[in-house]
């Protein structure tokens, strides 16, 4: 048999299945993947971008990640797994002449995730060294505390669709002019145990 015909044989056995964004992201549709097997899907990460959560095209930016779960049907589920800024965005953020002010911290949520968050800030023209200091214990203080206080899906949409930027800029701003506040990067790093033994005894279910 050639190498073409298998390939054609490979891919006549796999079906398509429908993915699906978590509920604290709208339940909406990400896209379709293929597998033979609906087990081999799980773990799988799928990329989609804040667009294709919101519908709104100013949102094509910010490029998420989420990993499927289990699988239903022909419908895969997925959790939130991090998200960035793509490059060129980041790119762009950049001036001359001005301060970026970097912080990143790994925080526990209320229901025991935990991940890792990378916060930036531009300034409007350079600042010192010490009021970056100032910048970053307060992106650190409210990361933290917001994390302590918010479940693992609240705080996931709060980073993804501003809310803790925009906590920080306005506490930010009273220590320097600024251009641009942003979790520009999530990353989950571990998920509570009793959560893990559920979902692999829901896969395997």
């Amino acid at each position: 048999m050639s190498s073409s015909r298998r390939i054609r044989d490979k891919w006549r056995r796999k079906s398509w299945y429908t993915v699906i964004s978590p509920p604290y992201f709208g339940n909406v549709e990400l896209g379709s993947v293929p597998a033979d097997e609906p087990d081999k899907l799980i773990g799988r990460v799928v990329e989609a971008t804040l667009y294709d959560i919101t519908g709104d095209f100013a949102h094509q930016y910010l490029k998420m990640y989420f990993r499927i779960t289990r699988v239903d049907g022909k419908t895969a589920y997925t959790m939130f797994k991090g998200h960035e800024y793509s490059r060129d965005y980041l790119r762009s953020l950049v001036r001359r002449r001005t301060t970026r002010v970097d912080g990143i911290f790994n925080v526990t949520t209320k229901d025991g995730y935990v991940l890792r968050v990378s916060v930036c800030a531009f300034t409007l023209a350079r600042i010192k060294t010490s009021q970056e200091q100032e910048i970053r214990k307060i992106m650190k203080s409210i990361v933290e505390e917001k994390a302590k206080q918010l479940t693992f899906d609240q705080f996931a949409q709060e980073i993804v669709l501003g809310k803790i930027a925009s906590d920080i800029y306005n506490e930010a701003k009273k220590i320097a002019p600024l251009r641009h506040v942003g979790v520009r990067k999530s990353k989950l790093l571990r998920e509570p145990e009793a959560k893990k033994e559920e979902v692999e005894a829901t896969a395997t279910a």
